[in-house]
């Protein structure tokens, strides 16, 4: 079985890159960490998500930057649905691009959004494959009163929404890794799962980096872990 991954940055596999120990490194999608989870003696675990499969290889398709929409009108959409196979799944989980108002290339409203979710989920069924539904993951803000809380506003509300309307499994890790970061505190997760880098720690990173959006390879590992159990409970 192939489990296609679509959705933006947090999700990419960034060592498809070139040069990505020099350009990208130590920044991962969770994605990219999704694969050892899936041995033999696990895939009994999952199940109620995987059905009886024997074999799992996961083929990342997410890219950084994109929305719904232009994950469709760049024709990653029309790759991904030309290549599924009866029993394959389709894991898509979007929100932090199609939410970002002040890009308007990349903007999607919450009807448009949930429209195009509709059209994943429709024609990946009409391939015999199976979409599953995530709700897009937490940033690394905004922290308060000790809990970390949703910065996404109504999206992940419109893929729950969607999921019931068509009834389509659903992974809630907007809601999973909220609760999980916050189990860890501000200043752990800030130091070691977020891309806040100090100045020469990394080759790519000469001046440091401050940015609590995107994963380091603890962070991505650890969001992966989340999305697996989550498999496990079914």
């Amino acid at each position: 079985m192939t489990i296609y991954l679509i959705g933006d940055s947090t999700v990419a596999d960034y060592s498809l890159e070139e040069e990505y120990q020099t350009k990208k490194f130590p920044q991962v999608g969770w994605g990219q960490m999704f694969q050892p989870f899936f041995e033999k003696d696990s895939l009994k675990l999952v199940k109620s998500f995987l059905g009886n499969a024997t074999e799992v290889k996961i083929d990342d398709r997410a890219k950084g930057g994109r929305s719904t929409r232009t994950f469709f009108q760049e024709g990653r959409w029309a790759a991904v649905y030309k290549s599924l196979q009866k029993g394959d799944r389709v894991m898509m989980q979007f929100g932090h691009n199609d939410a970002s108002v002040e890009k308007t290339e990349r903007y999607v409203n919450i009807e448009g959004y949930k429209e195009f979710l509709r059209l994943f989920i429709n024609q990946t069924r009409e391939k015999g494959a199976t979409p599953i539904l995530l709700t897009p993951v937490a940033r690394n803000y905004p922290w308060k009163d000790g809990k970390l809380t949703n910065v996404h506003g109504e999206y992940p509300q419109a893929v729950k929404d969607v999921a019931k309307e068509l009834n389509v499994q659903l992974i809630d890790l907007n809601e999973l890794s909220m609760e999980f970061f916050s189990s860890k505190g501000q200043d752990f997760v800030t130091k070691n799962y977020f891309m806040n880098l100090e100045a020469g720690a990394f080759h790519a990173y000469p001046s440091g980096q401050n940015d609590n959006t995107h994963f380091q390879t603890a962070g991505g590992r650890e969001v992966a872990r989340l999305v697996f159990n989550a498999m496990k409970k079914g």
